[in-house]
Parts: structure tokens; C-alpha cells; sequence
């Protein structure tokens, strides 16, 4: 039975580094034993959930293509793609190169991408990147680049010594033994953070730079993820050492006006910044904790946000209006916030809101082949070319272009953790003995229960493309012998209503939390259990009153013809933003208002006719999109683009000159996550 954890090296060099990665993997395939989901230990909360193992869940239909389209493209090459910064020369691996976070953000992503895939050439780039971590650890614990370097066009090569990089480093190795146990991780991040509780009262987290104060919260729940392993309790102290020299979101969110303030706060700090507080509830166990992140979107809700889940963001936030910025970095940060924000509370309002950013903002801002991704997305977004735009902060004119280094690198470096993390959070260990399926897509789970018994349920659904997901079970070992343990369910906050059945009769489960249920029985090999939502088509209303009309997880936008066309560019221009771009523009007429009377709780299922599609494997595009929502609308002539975008219009009008409204027309609504042009917040007429 697998017990569930409940609780000075010399200068490294390249060609020693690549050694020991090949050595290390011959020796990995002998095996440590694997490692197993970890709850917290006394004194920390109780949490609901723990992930899996890396590698236990596999991505099926959709998004293994999706995965696999991220592995062939700039996931499994960005060393090649971007070698001048994540390439040999990296300082992390030894070199003289850029000595920040671009380095190991790739490789935060690139892991649990590589051990999920099961993909060799990956897990040996990534295997390289491991070992010179490891192997640059100090007596002292520290560890990583340490020599401050002159400024180079294109890297960032001074404050070696910062916090902030380290945390990301400390979350590629925390992944790196949840996918294959090895235990040098665990003596390494002892002697690391022995290093910290000296070093931090004299040099604090923001002592180099304030991104490490900003986003603290990232070291904190290493810090307590290794407590739950080793039980050592000076890691308790260190927690709230971080705590304190973190900056206060608890009091961003509650009691200071930062939310209510354009250009107060970095859009991916708010993003990182989400999750202190739940993490450090922890052990502080003080409602005020808990809660705060919910005050915060109930502030962003009417404020700076926006119908993806995320703000409006480039790169200080704003009010949302729908032409403003949102950073991809934003989005991926989002993401494993409230992955984390989930594990620990099971409060199914991060997973519904998990949802929306996942399988709206996410797929969007990368390319169809996975070669290029969007600094920036808008909301509405009718061009997408080389203006200037109204963003807080502009990198010449290349923000909204698909490119890949166009904007600002940091998210060609961030983005790949996207869906690698949410696949990992698919399904969970529950503190009950069985398994959580709480975010929903497709895949296979193949994990051992608590009990001891292997288990693999096959999740078979096109979700988020259609609301029904069937769950298929199987015992691997001894068939004839059921296996008796928990499965809980998520029931959307969108569902009105739902229906479940295992073997095709209908049964009743547990309700054990606000939207959670649980079938408790003998689960026999060949077992299914299908849970069926019911999502009716609604209207939000958001900036300005603008109207968005949703269905189940998705935000629905105007269907607009996408015409492709790939530019290079030259000179400096080529070193700064990459030798390609994509641009994006359309003949569609978008300038389209929706009718006030069609939006009517008492019409709107009337007005507006889903129309479902055969889901292939590659729907996140405008010629693919598996559901369409038609309607009817009414043009506005005066509605223009400058500069690249639709000009602000009054989205609420309660009395219009009668010339402003043309013709009605016929519209057609794809899923935003499909759209690279779109218009999402409608005026209404």
C-alpha cells in the first residue's frame, strides 16, 4: 500500500551538465519509488484535494492535439527558436547569457509538458536545465547565477541574485520529483530555504528587485509543500517570514482602493498575487485570508474586468474597456493561481472561473500551429496589425501581432505551462480515498488509490464543447474484484440543473460542498458514469453595460472571416521582435449592435439557436469551431476602427437618434477561444 505523504558542489559546466542528465535518466529507469499526492500536515488546514503524480493523466482528444501542436511548436523548441536567450548560453546552464526568468519559465512549463506527453527529447532538454540547478547549489544553499553581467541588447543579465527567478526554479524542481520522485529535490530545497530563514531578515524579497515581494506568494507554497514531505517545522517560521515581507494582497483586495485605480497594479502581478492569501490561510487559518481573493472579483467583476475571467491589463490595469490589453502571461498565471487557490479549498468558484479562463482567453492568443502567440488580446479585436494602440505600455507597434517574440519575450518564455498545468489539475487525490474530477476535459486518469488498487477512468467528452462527459472505468488488476471509493463531481455554477447515471440508471449522490457531489459504491471494471449539464444560452452585461452572450463555459463572439498573412522583419527590428510575423485583418462588417428586446430573459432562448458541429481535434479556430450560436443584430454605421481598433462606442444608450441604427442583420457566434477577430461586448439597441 503507497503511503500518502501527509505531510558546496563545484562549478557546474555545460558538457558535465548534459552528462549527468544522461546518466540520470539511466538511472531513473531503474526507478525511485514514485511519488505520491501530498495533503497537508498538522498544523496547515486540512486540504481537500492533492495533485497526482505528474504523468498520471494523459490528455485525450482535443487536447492531446493541442498539447502535441504546443510540443511541436515553440514548447519542444524554444531553444532553437529563441537560443540567444534560452539557449546554452543561458547563465542557469553555465553560460554567460540572460540570468533572469525567461530561462526557467520555459522549463516550467516545458516539464510537466514532457513527463505528461511522455516526450524523450523533451525530458532530456529539460533534464539538462534540472541538473545545472541542482548542481549550482552552494554550502550555503544557495544556488543558480550569481555574477552580475554589463547589458546586452535582448537579455536581462543583472540582479542574478534575486529572489524572484528562484521561485520559478523552485516550482521546475517541485514538478521534477512529482514526475519522478528523485529526492535530491528534497535535500536541495532544505538546504535552499535553510538559506533563506538566514538570508531573508537582511536581505528581504524585494531587496534586488520588487517582483520577488510582488510575487511571494510562488515561494511560500514551496515552502509549504516541502513541510508537508519533511515535517521539518522551521519551515513554518521561514512561511511566515515570507509572509510578511510579501506584498499585501490580503489588503489590496479588502481595504485599500488598488482595484478601483487604473495603472496601480502589474496585470501578472494581480495574477501571481491571487493565491497568497489562500496560500498563506494555510497556516494562519483566518477567514480574512480565505475570503479576500473573493472580495477581489467581486471588485474586478464591475471594475477592470472582463468576460474571459481575467482585466484589462497592458501592462498596468485599467477599467475594462474591451479594447484595452490583456497580457497571455496574465492568463497562464491566472491559471495556476487558481489551480492552487482549488487544491486547497475545493471552492468551486476558482474552477468555474479555472474554466473560463482556460477555454477562453488561453487558446486565443497562440496560433493555430502553435508558432506564434499575441502579447496582448483584446476583447474585441477586429485587426490585428501593426498600430499603436491604447495601451499603458507599448512596445512600438507590435502588441496584438502573433509573433514570436513580438511585445515583450517574457510570455514567448511563460505561456507553455497553460495547458501542461491544467491537464495536471484535471483530476485530483481527495482527502476521502478516492478521486476528484473537478475541471472537466477530455483525457485518461491511471493512478493508485489510497487503498493500493490501480484505477484508470477514461474521461470521454468534448467539453467545453458540449456539457455531457462520460466516465469510464477500469481495475487493471484483478477485474472481477470491485474496488470500493469516492468519485466527486463538480456541478458548474452555469448548469441549470443535471442528470447522472452509472450503467445507464439514474442515481442520487452525496452533496458534499456548494456544487459538489459524491458517488460512494463498488465500482466494478467497465463501470460508466455519465453526468449530463444543462447550459442554457444567457446574456452578462460589462463595461459600459455592454452585452456578452455565453453558453455553459464559454463566452460567444461575432464570426469574423480571418485573412492570414505572415511578414519578416529586418535589421534591429528582426533582434528585437523576432525575424516573423503574423497579421490578421477581415472584410467582415463587425460594427453590429444586439437588440435590446432579443437579450429579455423571456426571448433570449427564443432569439438566439445553438447549432452544434462535429468536434474535430483541432477546434480552437473560426473555420472549425464546433458550436455556433445564430441571432439577429442591427447595424451602426458610425461604429468605426481607428488605429486598429473598434473606437469606443456607448454600449448602454438609453435614447438613440433613430438614424445611429441601420439595417438588421444576421450574426453568427463561435466560441471566443475559436476567434483571432472577434467583437465579444456588444452595444445594445
Amino acid at each position: 500500500m503507497p503511503e500518502y505523504h501527509t505531510g558546496m558542489m563545484k562549478p557546474y559546466s555545460l558538457i558535465a551538465a548534459v552528462a549527468t542528465v544522461f546518466s540520470l535518466h539511466t538511472a531513473l529507469s531503474a526507478g525511485p519509488e514514485r511519488p505520491q499526492p501530498v495533503f497537508n500536515r498538522a498544523p496547515l488546514v486540512q486540504t481537500p484535494y492533492a495533485q497526482l503524480p505528474i504523468g498520471d493523466i494523459r490528455p485525450a482528444g482535443w487536447l492531446r492535439t493541442q498539447m502535441q501542436t504546443m510540443l511541436d511548436g515553440m514548447t519542444g523548441h524554444l531553444d532553437e527558436i529563441y537560443a540567444k536567450v534560452v539557449g546554452d548560453n543561458n547563465a542557469w546552464l553555465g553560460g554567460e547569457g540572460d540570468a533572469w526568468e525567461r530561462g526557467p519559465y520555459w522549463i516550467d512549463g516545458a516539464l510537466p509538458m514532457a513527463y505528461i506527453m511522455g516526450d524523450e527529447a523533451l525530458k532530456a532538454k529539460c533534464g539538462k536545465w534540472v541538473e545545472a540547478i541542482l548542481a549550482s547549489q552552494k554550502p550555503d544553499g544557495y544556488f543558480g547565477p550569481d555574477t552580475d553581467r554589463p547589458s546586452m541588447e535582448g537579455m536581462q543579465r543583472d540582479n542574478a541574485s534575486d529572489w524572484w527567478p528562484r521561485m520559478v526554479a523552485l516550482k521546475i524542481l517541485q514538478q521534477y520529483y512529482m514526475a519522478t520522485g528523485d529526492e535530491r529535490v528534497i535535500d536541495f530545497m532544505t538546504r535552499y530555504f535553510r538559506y533563506q530563514s538566514e538570508t531573508l531578515p537582511s536581505k528581504p524579497l524585494g531587496h534586488w528587485t520588487f517582483w520577488g515581494a510582488e510575487r511571494g506568494g510562488d515561494n511560500l507554497l514551496v515552502v509549504y509543500w516541502l513541510y508537508d514531505i519533511t515535517g521539518d517545522e522551521s519551515l513554518l517560521a521561514l512561511g511566515d517570514l515570507i509572509h510578511t515581507q510579501s506584498s499585501d494582497w490580503t489588503g489590496r483586495f479588502t481595504t485599500d482602493n488598488h482595484l478601483y485605480r487604473q495603472n496601480s497594479l502589474h496585470c501578472v502581478n494581480l495574477a501571481q498575487g491571487f493565491k497568497e492569501p489562500v496560500v498563506y490561510y494555510q497556516s494562519s487559518k483566518l477567514d480574512e485570508h480565505l475570503n479576500a481573493p473573493i472580495e477581489a472579483l467581486r471588485r474586478i467583476r464591475h471594475t477592470i474586468g472582463f468576460p474571459t475571467g481575467l482585466w484589462a491589463g497592458d501592462e498596468l490595469i485599467h477599467f475594462g474597456e474591451p479594447t484595452r490589453g490583456s497580457e497571455l502571461c496574465t492568463a497562464v498565471e491566472m491559471m495556476y493561481s487558481l489551480e492552487e487557490m482549488y487544491r486547497i479549498t475545493g471552492d468551486n468558484r476558482y474552477a468555474d472561473l479555472l474554466e473560463r479562463v482556460a477555454y477562453n482567453a488561453l487558446p486565443t492568443q497562440i496560433s493555430p500551429e502553435g508558432d506564434a502567440r499575441q502579447y496582448f488580446q483584446q476583447v474585441n479585436q477586429t485587426a490585428v496589425t501593426l498600430d499603436v494602440r491604447n495601451f499603458s505600455t507599448t512596445h512600438e507597434d507590435t502588441d496584438l501581432v502573433f509573433g514570436p517574440l513580438t511585445g515583450y519575450p517574457c510570455c514567448t518564455c511563460n505561456l507553455h505551462q497553460g495547458w501542461p498545468k491544467l491537464t495536471q489539475n484535471l483530476w485530483y487525490a481527495s482527502a476521502a480515498g478516492g478521486l476528484a474530477a473537478m475541471v472537466y476535459a477530455p483525457c485518461t486518469v491511471e493512478t493508485t488509490l489510497r487503498s493500493g488498487r490501480r484505477v484508470q477512468i477514461e474521461e470521454q467528452t468534448n467539453y467545453p464543447f458540449e456539457e455531457t462527459v462520460r466516465l469510464k472505468v477500469s481495475l487493471p488488476e484483478g477485474r472481477r474484484r470491485a474496488e470500493n471509493f469516492p468519485l466527486d463531481l463538480r456541478i458548474p455554477e452555469w448548469s441549470d440543473g443535471y442528470t447522472l447515471t452509472v450503467n445507464g440508471e439514474s442515481v442520487e449522490a452525496e452533496t458534499v460542498g456548494e456544487r459538489t457531489i459524491r458517488l460512494v459504491r463498488d465500482w466494478h471494471d467497465g463501470d460508466e458514469a455519465v453526468i449530463e449539464f444543462n447550459a442554457p444560452v444567457r446574456v452578462s452585461y460589462w463595461y459600459d453595460n455592454a452585452a456578452v452572450i455565453e453558453r455553459g463555459p464559454l463566452v460567444y463572439s461575432l464570426r469574423m472571416e480571418e485573412q492570414w498573412r505572415k511578414h519578416e522583419f529586418s535589421g534591429s527590428r528582426a533582434a528585437t521582435y523576432g525575424e516573423y510575423y503574423y497579421e490578421v485583418t477581415s472584410p467582415t462588417e463587425w460594427n453590429v449592435a444586439l437588440r435590446n428586446g432579443d437579450l429579455q430573459s423571456g426571448s433570449i432562448a427564443e432569439r438566439f439557436t445553438v447549432e452544434r458541429r462535429e468536434c474535430g481535434d483541432r477546434p480552437w479556430s473560426s473555420q472549425t469551431a464546433p458550436i455556433v450560436i445564430r441571432g439577429r443584430g442591427v447595424r451602426i454605421p458610425s461604429w468605426i476602427q481607428v488605429r486598429g481598433s473598434a473606437v469606443n462606442i456607448s454600449y448602454l444608450s438609453q435614447q438613440y437618434p433613430r438614424e445611429e441604427v441601420a439595417e438588421e442583420v444576421a450574426i453568427e457566434l463561435i466560441p471566443y477561444g475559436c476567434t483571432r477577430l472577434r467583437i465579444t461586448e456588444f452595444p445594445v439597441r
